[in-house]
């Protein structure tokens, strides 16, 4: 199936007319007529209902119509990062980062990185780790903010590791896990659970409750909003795991309150991720510097009494230095 063809029928199906879509292609209505009519041929079906007043999908267009949108959007994108890809600039940045960063972290690191940056336009997209790797790979994000831990192998990226933190579980104040004579994994699997929708949390909860003999919980809730997720935790037996710097607030006003359970699963590396062949301009290079000292500053997060804990420093337990950069290999995660 040819492309082109593709792209002539998202192209008269968007505009509504062949006379229309002609003259966005650059083509004369002849020629986009025969495209289509080639096109249809080869599917063994009529993709467009041609009246006086223009062309409308029937339903087997729509569904080709779909598949043609993506590829021509791909093609797009390709052409962007092609012509813009040597000359970028500090006049425009996009950044993509985890919704656990957005409470606390993004915004602290982004005002103080105003104070030297004031004119650049930023453009902040909050995504699942999975989605914000393809958004880099495909050339929408400049560079992201995410954990170290990937699935899967991507080539051509390189990455540098900004600060550790550690999830927390988390419950409401008068959740009865906290009456609990020693609290360990397998006793919290009796209770419900909320978990992100997508990514590290299920392999992570199904680890640790499997260390113990454990298998998951009867009652799961999967969600895609942080907001929504500690309102769950606040108003039900529900528990969930998220950093600290993402409940800070709700810890501070007594809605929520973190168990004294932790362990190595618990940790992970946030790190500046890029494409190896577009390295960061200097706006970006200080953003990322922003979020690093602010991740360092919020630290940890919160001790059981409420109390702050200084930050290890990225690299501590992996080898790798502040500020160290490196290129990965490695698994998909969210």
């Amino acid at each position: 199936m040819d492309p082109r063809k593709l792209i002539h029928l998202a192209a008269v199906i968007e505009q509504g007319s062949f006379k229309k879509a002609a003259a966005q292609l650059g083509v004369s209505q002849p020629a986009l007529s025969t495209s289509i009519a080639r096109l249809e041929r080869s599917l063994g079906g009529r993709l467009l209902d041609r009246t006086s007043q223009g062309a409308t999908p029937t339903p087997l267009g729509e569904l080709i119509y779909a598949h043609a949108r993506l590829i021509r959007d791909e093609v797009q994108r390709a052409e962007i990062r092609i012509r813009d890809g040597s000359r970028r600039t500090d006049d425009d940045i996009a950044m993509g980062t985890l919704p656990s960063l957005t409470p606390v972290i993004m915004p602290k690191a982004i005002c103080r990185w105003r104070e030297q940056h004031p004119d650049p336009i930023l453009r902040i997209v909050e995504r699942i780790q999975v989605e914000l790797l393809l958004g880099l790979i495909r050339g929408e994000l400049d560079f992201i903010i995410a954990q170290t831990e990937w699935y899967g192998y991507i080539e051509g990226l390189k990455q540098r590791v900004l600060f550790r933190d550690r999830l927390h579980v988390i419950a409401r104040p008068d959740h009865p896990a906290f009456g609990l004579e020693r609290v360990s994994w397998s006793a919290l699997g009796r209770y419900p659970w909320v978990i992100q929708m997508v990514g590290r949390h299920r392999t992570l909860l199904e680890r640790a409750l499997a260390s113990e003999g454990a298998g998951m919980p009867r009652h799961l809730t999967e969600c895609g909003s942080v907001t929504c997720l500690k309102a769950l935790v606040a108003g039900s037996d529900s528990l969930a795991m998220l950093p600290a710097s993402a409940i800070d607030a709700e810890v501070r006003e007594g809605r929520i309150r973190p168990l004294d359970i932790g362990g190595p699963l618990l940790n992970r590396d946030i790190a500046v991720i890029f494409r190896d062949q577009l390295p960061l301009t200097r706006a970006s290079r200080d953003l990322a510097d922003a979020i690093a000292s602010v991740g360092l500053a919020v630290g940890d997060g919160l001790n059981l009494s409420g109390q702050r804990e200084t930050a290890e420093p990225p690299g501590t337990a992996h080898g790798a230095g502040p500020g160290a950069y490196s290129r990965r290999k490695s698994a998909l995660t969210a």
